[in-house]
């Protein structure tokens, strides 16, 4: 019978650590698999990450392009046919976008011209494009923008 006290591991599955300078006949003695001389032999041996020996990192080689703004702002994409599941005459505000799981909280919402808006509602968020601005009014709705902080 097999109880926790008599298990191990399988066959093959657990090999010996690896025991370095242990005399020649252990095929690691002497030097203990560090080579002769030079910095990796000696004790206390670091290196910097990304140093290739003199040799011109990696990080250095690549071409470096582009350009990373560091003040953008991101923004969560609504579309008028997920504005649409709201009710009619309904506040679709940042907070109501987050509880209905459209967008994160905390981040900024822009309302983008994709589909169709059958309902009037009041929609206050960050952006709204020309053209979904356009739509929502036609359908009887209002769109009011709040002002992004930084701009």
């Amino acid at each position: 019978m097999i109880t926790l006290a008599n298990l191990s591991p399988q066959k093959g599955a657990k090999k010996d650590k690896k025991r370095v300078g242990r005399g020649p006949g252990s095929g690691l003695g002497k030097t203990a698999g560090r080579g002769h001389k030079g910095a990796r032999a000696r004790s206390g041996f670091k290196s910097k990450p990304g140093f290739e020996g003199g040799q011109m990192p990696l990080q250095r080689r690549l071409p470096k392009r582009g350009f990373n703004n560091k003040f953008r702002r991101e923004f969560d994409i609504v579309s008028l046919t997920q504005l649409d599941s709201f009710e009619a005459g309904q506040e679709v505000s940042q907070q109501a976008l987050v509880e209905a799981g459209m967008v994160k909280p905390g981040r900024l919402v822009k309302v983008l011209a994709n589909g169709e808006i059958t309902k009037a509602l009041t929609i206050k968020v960050d952006r709204v494009s020309k053209q979904a601005r356009e739509l929502i009014e036609k359908a009887g709705g209002t769109v009011t923008q709040e002002p992004v902080a930084a701009e």
